[in-house]
């Protein structure tokens, strides 16, 4: 039963939501603060009560970075796991459906209400024989993890990374095996934006045609970068992807999570567009401060953002909580754990600051 629609970027594009309808949404924390996105009005629904559960896909990060930036649970699941309208791009792996939450066994139970095949959708995964609830019910203490601050390709705030490697230091005091390791990620930035490109182009190259003077100009560069893209990209960016979905594979052979920051810097300012630079390195487009969560998308494995401490200012961080792909089941017992070790869950709806 849907029983409400809540805010976006124009057309799920960056992450801070506002647009020319419905203007800003707020952080809740803090009012005068980014409450992220594409899915920002979800996470606010979600932290200040107007909602239980909620819907969003992911492709940069729209159910991750949100989810950090408002204290709340966002999950995207393997491509698949949740079958989507294919539109016009019925092969890509990039988006992903998912719950959001305010705590794990809520995300969990959502899963398994929207989880399942469909013929529409032919990347669609069946029904597994086990409920994404039950395996959330069922914390497991995962035996050797992962810890990154950056995955080597992006600057992270300080505080941010102090505060996500402090929660990962209490697994280490629980008895996991915790090391900082992550996976090859070379190449990263141009294969996501290559594909991005080729995604927007297939999705809005239309729009673009008739409505040019009603798009924001990041939708109108991205669009346009798509359009500008030859063959030769598409086949390298491809080949890179494969590469790295093999280098990840091996890599959780080592290990059962690998865990980041969901974003690389708390809520940001409300009047900035997105984030311009962070830790004295300035960005080049609006995607690039995205990276930790656009890197794992290229991977394919499941990711969801929880919530592992606050800054000095009260601010909400998100722990990244990374597994095999296709292995939420496992991944949802251990974020049960996590999230009763990390020890910092939105029981309840909190009242706007």
């Amino acid at each position: 039963m849907i029983f409400g629609k809540s805010a976006v970027p124009e057309f799920g594009a960056g992450g801070h939501t506002f647009n020319e309808v419905f203007g800003m949404t707020h952080n809740p924390w803090d009012r005068s603060r980014s409450a992220a996105g594409s899915s920002g009005g979800a996470a606010v629904a979600l932290a200040t009560g107007m909602a239980w559960v909620a819907h969003r896909n992911d492709l940069g990060g729209s159910l991750r970075t949100p989810a950090s930036f408002c204290g709340v649970v966002g999950f995207r699941p393997s491509p698949g796991r949740v079958a989507r309208d294919p539109g016009t791009t019925p092969g890509s792996l990039l988006g992903a459906e998912g719950p959001m939450a305010r705590n794990i066994a809520d995300a969990a139970l959502f899963l398994d209400a929207l989880a399942g095949e469909n013929a529409d959708d032919p990347i669609s995964l069946p029904r597994l024989p086990e409920s994404f609830l039950s395996a959330a019910l069922a914390p497991i203490k995962p035996r050797k993890i992962a810890f990154s601050a950056d995955l080597g390709i992006t600057p992270v705030d300080p505080e941010v990374a102090a505060i996500c490697r402090a929660a990962a230091g209490k697994l280490a005091g629980e008895g996991v095996i915790v090391e900082e390791a992550h996976p090859d990620f070379s190449g990263v930035h141009e294969t996501f934006q290559t594909l991005r490109a080729h995604f927007f182009a297939a999705s809005h190259g239309q729009k673009l045609r008739d409505y040019p003077h009603m798009l924001k100009p990041e939708m109108i560069w991205n669009v346009e970068k798509g359009l500008k893209l030859g063959m030769a990209e598409l086949i390298d960016a491809d080949a890179k992807r494969a590469e790295l979905i093999v280098r990840t594979l091996a890599f959780f052979d080592d290990y059962d999570l690998l865990l980041t920051p969901a974003a690389i810097v708390p809520p940001f300012p409300n009047e900035l567009p997105y984030v311009e630079e962070c830790a004295g390195l300035k960005f080049e487009t609006y995607m690039d401060w995205l990276a930790i969560a656009y890197a794992i998308t290229l991977t394919t494995a499941p990711a969801l953002s929880m919530p592992c401490g606050f800054t000095a200012e009260g601010l909400p961080v998100g722990m990244q909580v990374v597994a095999r792909p296709r292995g939420e089941l496992e991944q949802l017992s251990y974020a049960s754990f996590l999230e009763e070790v990390f020890g910092v869950v939105l029981a309840r709806p909190i009242a706007p600051r």
